[in-house]
């Protein structure tokens, strides 16, 4: 593949490719990168389970993440915050062995996923709670004094 420069008349450089047929490398990867991966690399090939979808709400005092991992126990999870940095994960270990007459059949899963977020400044983070209830994970983080939204009032002229 040959590239050629034709300098025009006007000083300006025009970059010639005599095989157009073929993508750029920036082409080949935005088509790589804004595509969705496959079902195949972002689900555990022995569940099934896929990286838990989140809700994020803001309210006028706090924000909310809510994420659906129905399955789980609370002891499941690991909820971490370091600065400003939240990140959510759990890890799934299942050993199943079965013995009948001539043969053992002995099976083994293991899945996990971490979701990470950027909290805003606004948060206050000693007030960070989190619940598991019915498979939503629900994790309230509280705004500070100065952030939460103040009612709308009427100003009188003097």
């Amino acid at each position: 593949m040959s590239n050629l420069v034709n300098v025009p008349k006007n000083g300006g450089l025009a970059n010639t490719n005599s095989n157009r047929n073929f993508p750029t490398w920036s082409n080949w990867l935005d088509d790589i990168f804004n595509r969705d991966l496959p079902s195949v690399l972002t689900s555990n090939f022995n569940t099934g389970i896929t990286l838990p979808k989140v809700n994020i709400k803001e309210t006028a005092d706090a924000f909310v993440v809510e994420m659906a991992v129905p399955g789980l126990k609370k002891s499941d999870f690991h909820i971490d915050l370091d600065n400003q940095v939240l990140s959510i994960s759990a890890e799934i270990k299942d050993e199943n062995e079965q013995k009948e007459e001539n043969y053992i059949r002995r099976e083994f899963g293991y899945s996990s996923f971490k979701r990470i977020f950027t909290l805003p400044e606004s948060v206050n983070n000693d007030k960070i709670d989190a619940s598991y209830k019915e498979g939503i994970l629900s994790i309230l983080l509280p705004k500070k004094e100065e952030a939460k939204q103040k009612p709308a009032r009427t100003i009188k002229i003097s």
